[in-house]
């Protein structure tokens, strides 16, 4: 039979089979390429591109790689995991290694001691370490290097490779944890007999203290090696981590039982079941609580699986099938009905309904044709559609929002400060109670005693729930957040936007709905209405601003124009929040403010003055037409306030924020909007570059301010602000300048993440306190002797139960039940 290589999936020629181990199973090889290729993506750990790879798809057989870590040097395999390759880059990499919050302060002050490291943050719950570094000073294999030569296996992190991760680290624990459980059976049975009357007898009494001494000898060598490896890694970096305290506990009572095994005429109990039992519990605590983080943050993966892995590739009317990782921007992909789109797109060709709910949460269907944009992840119902490839994976996006959640479940709230400087200290105080426990037994009550009190004074005290209260409560709610369309991308924002006392609104866009109609006109008599029409669409047509699209939209439809009647428009050019200029058979044609054209020097008849001035007490914006200096008109457009606005000031009110208006409209207008609104403060005829400036000034006051805004105009007043809200459907401008996306563009999502916050900062200060309360009660029990080594076993993996349990509620916070009561309170 024909074997095929492992790695291209070739033929294998009679006579070239190469052999090799890959991960403990035998592979069959064409060429040493190959071979090295394959150890080389295992040993990066992204041997997901197996699994991404189509049934049928043959490569080319590669050159020999580079095998050491100088691999990930090369730009393009940092193309793969780093978006910006220029002199500063910023990666994510993984380590399944991470088990505790000494890791973490390990890695990050390790770090911090390297030059050209600008930053290292570690993520506890995900085990994810986020390093900005200069290129020019240190290079990735570098880093790589250091976290091995501490004892972390780091590599690129992929979503994927991070999941097969997870599944294998979780399986290595759960042999170790059968094995220490299939021994703790056989050594009890040890233990029946010698309290049943065997101990009486020395010979029975030598012969069992023996066989448990074996049994123990081999679980702590194979079930405890997890808790001496991070051990080992504190030590050489010359720290102390968690698994010293619990290491010293396991050994200290192996080496008496040992001593008192080999010293028969000695009188003494052995320990060796006790020892196995609490390497079990251990060892249990330790799986409940790996399963528990993932289940609690794992708002990223599902987002992520939404993404189809292959496409259907149309090439020369040939329509194949190909990973989405081959795909290049402008090539056609053919989406059928039923499918998920797998790429960010343009459709070229059909029309369908398209269900964008995972991403707006907007159950409604939307028809889509053609040069309508599609979104990777979203749904194609009913038509079959050709798309051309904008972007794919991780620049979608949806893979810009994963990016952002896994971003904010990385951050570190403040109040997480104070428990990172606790940390180091704790476990040093853990063994100081622990020698001033077995001293002070050790002359009161025996060595036995002295050493069971000791080992549970290290296994009760655990810095594991203490270290997890913060980034849990985080994880959770920036994770499930963005499943309800608002994303969170710092998850210190969540603790800021608790202590928001001023909430400034942009109008446009944001409380109204930017759709701007265009009601009434007037023109100066004797003008062509239809050619004057004609040029303002002409001339607002080269515009992206909403209320040239208004117009255009609406002066094409009034007057049955088509792109073909638009007339040519020379020097165009957009002066911001003032209007558009342009020439238009050699005469100067502007549209813009009243305000723009008393500085131009253009007069306004009087009796259009007052005609605006009516129309601005209806809430109606005047936008004037000049042909040269001379006035041709006024249109009168309006937008229409959003429906849930009302009710968002009014709640906002109700908790004691104050609420400011902002925009660029005549005050006549804004106040009117506000007045319609319930009243709020008003500062209007403000220009775009001006109202980062309102929002220094109000923070110079020593407020604390919050900006919602569309996310591009605003984009410079949403940075300035304590805490950025954007409305809108998550573009590059929105995403990068604010703080939260409002991915659904329902404003009354504000009230939410507030109320959000409130809750996550409320379990945040739970974990803490349940955290310290655990150790206050715990520890004087354990020095005192009132807890056995098995108790203290028991009980220290459930204290961070504990603290995964309350920070997973925060899901119920998006639950039917807690989203209809809300509902209910807003009606």
């Amino acid at each position: 039979m024909t074997q095929h290589c492992f790695h291209c999936g070739q033929a294998i020629p009679q006579g070239d089979l190469i052999l090799k181990p890959i991960q403990g199973e035998e592979r069959a090889f064409c060429c040493h390429g190959c071979a090295s290729v394959c150890e080389v993506i295992y040993e990066a750990g992204m041997q997901s591109f197996y699994q991404r790879t189509p049934d049928g798809e043959l490569l080319s057989p590669p050159p020999p790689p580079n095998k050491d870590a100088g691999f990930f040097d090369y730009d393009e395999v940092q193309s793969q995991y780093v978006s910006d390759l220029g002199d500063r880059r910023e990666i994510t990499l993984m380590s399944e290694a991470i088990h505790c919050a000494a890791c973490v302060w390990l890695i990050e002050h390790t770090m911090a001691k390297m030059d050209g490291i600008l930053l290292a943050s570690v993520n506890f719950t995900n085990k994810q370490i986020k390093i900005r570094w200069d290129n020019n000073q240190i290079k990735l294999s570098e880093i790589i290097k250091k976290l091995n030569s501490i004892g972390y296996d780091a590599t690129p992190y992929d979503p994927s490779a991070s999941e097969a991760a997870y599944r294998k680290a979780n399986r290595d624990l759960l042999y170790r944890l059968g094995f220490a459980g299939f021994a703790m059976m056989n050594v009890m049975w040890f233990s029946v007999a010698l309290y049943s009357g065997a101990a009486e007898d020395q010979e029975y009494r030598n012969y069992f203290h023996w066989l448990q001494f074996v049994i123990a000898t081999v679980t702590l060598a194979y079930s405890g090696k997890p808790f001496f490896k991070g051990a080992w890694t504190s030590l050489r970096s010359k720290s102390v981590g968690m698994d010293v305290s619990i290491s010293l506990g396991m050994l200290t009572t192996y080496a008496y039982s040992c001593w008192v095994t080999m010293h028969p005429e000695n009188v003494g109990d052995v320990y060796f079941d006790t020892l196995i039992d609490f390497i079990f519990l251990l060892l249990i605590g330790r799986y409940l609580e790996a399963i528990s983080k993932n289940k609690a943050v794992d708002a990223s993966r599902r987002l992520m699986d939404l993404q189809p892995r292959v496409a259907r590739k149309v090439t020369a009317g040939e329509v194949e099938v190909v990973p989405v990782r081959t795909l290049l921007p402008g090539t056609q992909i053919l989406v059928k009905p039923g499918d998920k789109f797998p790429v960010d797109g343009i459709i070229v060709e059909g029309q369908s309904m398209v269900n964008e709910s995972m991403l707006s949460g907007e159950s409604r269907e939307i028809s889509k044709s053609v040069g309508a944009q599609v979104s990777a992840g979203t749904l194609n119902v009913d038509g079959t559609l050709t798309v051309e490839v904008k972007s794919i994976l991780q620049d979608t996006r949806l893979g810009r929002i994963v990016h952002m959640v896994e971003e904010a479940q990385g951050s570190k709230a403040p109040i997480q400060c104070t428990a990172d400087k606790i940390m180091p200290w704790f476990v040093t105080v853990t063994i100081t109670l622990a020698v001033f426990s077995f001293t002070y037994w050790f002359f009161n009550a025996g060595i036995e005693f002295a050493i069971m009190t000791g080992t549970a004074v290290l296994i009760i005290t655990c810095p594991c729930a203490f270290g997890l209260a913060t980034p849990m409560a985080i994880a959770v709610a920036s994770g499930i957040s963005a499943r309800h369309g608002i994303l969170v991308k710092n998850g210190a924002v969540l603790e800021t936007l608790n202590g928001i006392e001023h909430f400034v609104f942009d109008k446009t866009g944001t409380l109204t709905k930017g759709q701007m109609k265009l009601m009434d006109f007037e023109l100066v008599s004797g003008l062509d209405e239809k050619a004057v029409m004609q040029s303002v669409a002409s001339l607002e047509h080269q515009s992206e601003h909403s209320l040239a699209t208004a117009l255009t939209e609406s002066i094409k439809s009034q007057y049955q124009l088509s792109t073909q009647d638009w007339l040519k428009v020379d020097e165009f050019k957009t002066h911001p929040g003032k209007g558009v200029y342009g020439l238009i058979s050699s005469d100067e044609i502007r549209v813009g403010t009243a305000k723009w054209f008393q500085e131009l020097g253009i007069d306004l008849p009087q009796h259009l003055k007052e005609l605006a001035l009516k129309h601005a007490q209806l809430a109606q914006t005047a936008v004037w037409v000049a042909k040269g200096q001379e006035v041709q008109g006024v249109l009168f457009l309006e937008d229409e306030i959003r429906a849930e606005a009302q009710r968002l000031i009014e709640r906002l009110k109700a908790k004691g924020k104050k609420v400011t208006l902002l925009s660029g409209d005549q005050t006549v207008v804004a106040e009117r909007v506000a007045a319609k609104l319930g009243g709020m403060e008003v500062i209007a005829e403000v220009l775009p570059e001006d109202k980062n400036n309102v929002i220094r000034e109000l923070q110079s006051q020593g407020q604390q301010v919050a900006m919602v805004g569309d996310g591009v105009n605003d984009a410079p007043a949403l940075v300035r602000a304590n805490v950025g809200i954007a409305l809108g459907s998550g573009t590059d401008v929105s995403m990068e300048s604010a703080d939260i996306v409002l991915i659904n563009n329902d404003i009354s999502a504000v009230d939410t993440a507030v109320e959000l916050s409130a809750r996550t900062l409320r379990t945040i200060k739970q974990n803490i306190a349940s955290s310290i309360a655990y150790n206050i009660i715990m520890v004087p029990l354990a020095m005192g002797g009132a807890l056995t080594p098995l108790i203290a076993a028991i009980t220290m993996p459930l204290s961070s139960l504990v603290v995964i349990g309350n920070a997973a509620r925060i899901r119920r916070f998006f639950s039917p039940k807690a989203i209809a009561a809300r509902q209910g309170e807003k009606d």
